[in-house]
């Protein structure tokens, strides 16, 4: 009989491993479910599109043409509400039985919504789907005054949406600077000063306390410290829960994540899992990481198709997982990348070279772990070399923030 791969999530990491099933399997049958209402599309880009600088159609990655021409099952709008390890089968919420021989769960995660009165009300915004970005950009076309709530990576992307689409926006940060965990206050400010030629305004300490409403619709954010800000429309990014639960009743560990080892097995018989969800070994900091990446989630689905072609008796090469993942930010005049793990470590350096540039490298046990590049990202690629090699470089500093720094001024022992 055909061997049977099932597959949770249509996102970069589950249908990459689709793909990569289909040309290493040509006789398997493979079905992707996922609770969206349409394939593939592309994460990165939807941004763009809410600023109202994109249509739709360049959005979309796959029609369904794409799984007809590769005889891949696509099942959109459902959920998968449980696992059974047992019987291999997966279970949905209009309770229908989908049986497996071996089972991916990409399925991502849900935004976190703010523990506050009127969370929930009419205008308030969480940003992960298409959806959400349509939703946001007719909203935004619209409104006049807002909040964003959520000094992170995502918070930034609703903060660039007010200010493309004329928000008069307040961009409320808990603590004294954006991504505090990853910039200290010089290369801060340099983000500060880009959200406010876009029209968007940055107020430390502060956040959501709770939000007023008339009929129903937002109208006003009040933070902690009682400042009250007209707001009919307000954009909330405080973090992703992770779609875990379906696997609560298998032998896999679960903690933040999904436990997966360096290539892409839970610890549940024929059970995978890649992208978002996961809390994989990292072969390079050797301990469990996660990372929400484009890039890393798309090389972790086709880890995974390979893998569980391998242990179906596939004839394949499988190789662990070691990859330095990178973020990029292109709001503003000036670009922004952050790689590696920039907010882990025991030790950290910066500089800043112009008003609208400044690097910061991290380390950890001497070795480079990540860092943040602003205004030149010309050094990146040396540095995720360095990461790699797992080179111990913390004592050569000097030479890492040269402008544009030699790898042969580096003192490095011969087998890295």
């Amino acid at each position: 009989m055909s061997e049977s791969y099932v597959i949770i999530g249509d996102g970069i990491a589950g249908s990459s491993a689709a793909e990569g099933l289909r040309e290493a399997a040509p006789d398997a049958n493979i079905t992707v479910v996922t609770d969206e209402g349409e394939a593939l599309y592309n994460r990165i880009l939807i941004k763009e599109f809410a600023k109202g600088k994109l249509p739709e159609a360049p959005i979309s990655i796959h029609d369904q043409d794409w799984y007809d021409e590769r005889d891949i099952d696509l099942v959109l709008n459902t959920l998968v509400t449980s696992v059974n390890q047992d019987d291999h089968t997966i279970h949905t919420h209009e309770g229908e039985t989908i049986e497996y021989d071996k089972l991916l769960v990409a399925a991502g995660g849900t935004p976190n919504q703010l523990p506050v009165e009127n969370s929930d009300a009419e205008g308030v915004h969480h940003f992960w789907t298409f959806q959400d970005a349509r939703s946001i950009r007719e909203h935004a076309e619209e409104a006049d005054t807002g909040t964003v709530i959520g000094a992170g990576l995502l918070g930034i992307d609703l903060a660039a949406i007010c200010g493309a689409q004329d928000v008069d926006a307040k961009y409320l940060m808990r603590g004294n600077c954006w991504w505090r965990y990853a910039l200290s206050g010089d290369g801060a400010e340099i983000i500060h000063d880009g959200l406010r030629e876009m029209g968007v305004e940055p107020v430390f300490d502060s956040g959501a306390d709770h939000f007023e409403t008339e009929d129903g619709e937002v109208v006003a954010t009040v933070d902690p410290n009682g400042e009250r800000y007209e707001s009919d429309f307000v954009g909330v990014a405080i973090g992703l829960d992770f779609n875990v639960e379906i696997l609560e009743d298998t032998d896999a560990t679960i903690d933040s994540g999904v436990h997966v080892d360096e290539y892409m097995r839970t610890d549940a018989e024929d059970i995978y899992a890649a992208g978002d969800i996961t809390e994989f070994w990292d072969t390079i900091m050797s301990e469990r990481a996660q990372n929400g990446s484009w890039g890393s989630a798309k090389q972790q689905g086709a880890l995974a198709a390979k893998t569980m072609l391998a242990d179906a008796g596939h004839d394949l090469d499988v190789d662990p997982f070691r990859w330095v993942s990178s973020y990029s930010i292109t709001h503003f005049d000036f670009p922004f990348l952050s790689f590696g793990f920039p907010t882990l470590g025991d030790e950290s350096c910066e500089r800043k070279y112009s008003d609208d540039e400044w690097r910061r490298l991290a380390f950890k046990d001497g070795k480079l772990i990540g860092g943040v590049l602003i205004g030149n990202l010309a050094p990146q690629s040396k540095y995720k070399k360095l990461i790699k090699q797992e080179a111990t470089v913390a004592d050569q500093q000097d030479v890492l923030l040269q402008d544009n720094f030699d790898m042969d001024e580096l003192a490095l022992p011969t087998e890295q």
